[in-house]
């Protein structure tokens, strides 16, 4: 699959290297095309400008700050009809809070904003760090991911994506899901950090059997 990850901090780092490893044609995009040169080259990806750069893809990993997901959307070029995986959280300077919610969410924004892309959430509750070292925690167990959208093609993306990676997934439902998604991040960061749990943790669903 062809997907353009925008952003190179940790978690847009993470992307290219686990979904290269997978053996996707990645492409990576930022404002800062020297960041994306040097992670491309690190994870056998390709750097390409911000402009036109969603052009022949079949996914879009937004991974830059909630507050900027919109507009390096809009970055990138002609994104109707692209299948929009974002993966943020809206969250304050201090991260112990959310600056939505209750009644609607990042995503919910982002869909709103971009009508015509098919957006879904996803990945968002996973830290940087266990995005980077591999959804195998041992044991048998897997990170789960947890894909919520309108779009059952992009749900089905966002799947496809994930379990290519090593992660299993759950069916979150529909986009308006993102507004339980998010907090779930945030108590995710509490117990990371807040509670000294480490980012060596991801949030899970159990059932018998």
């Amino acid at each position: 699959m062809k997907i353009l990850v925008i952003g190179t901090g940790n978690m847009g780092a993470g992307f290219v290297k686990q979904l290269a490893a997978a053996g996707h044609q990645v492409a990576v995009t930022a404002r800062d095309i020297a960041k994306a040169e040097a992670i491309a080259g690190q994870y056998n990806a390709k750097a390409v400008p911000v402009a036109g750069a969603a052009r022949e893809q079949d996914a879009i990993v937004v991974a830059v700050p909630s507050a900027e997901a919109v507009g390096a959307l809009r970055s990138v070029g002609d994104i109707d009809g692209k299948v929009v995986i974002d993966i943020t959280n809206p969250l304050t300077a201090d991260y112990l809070g959310l600056t939505v919610g209750h009644s609607t969410s990042a995503s919910e924004q982002i869909a709103q904003a971009l009508p015509g892309a098919e957006v879904v959430k996803g990945f968002n509750t996973v830290f940087a760090q266990v995005l980077a070292a591999g959804a195998n925690f041992g044991g048998g167990q897997k990170v789960t991911v947890f894909p919520a959208s309108d779009s059952e093609r992009a749900k089905q993306t966002a799947r496809t994506l994930a379990e290519s990676m090593g992660f299993q997934t759950m069916d979150a439902g529909g986009l308006k899901n993102a507004r339980y998604l998010e907090p779930l991040a945030g108590l995710n960061i509490y117990f990371g950090y807040g509670a000294g749990l480490g980012t060596d943790i991801a949030p899970t669903w159990i059932h018998r059997a």
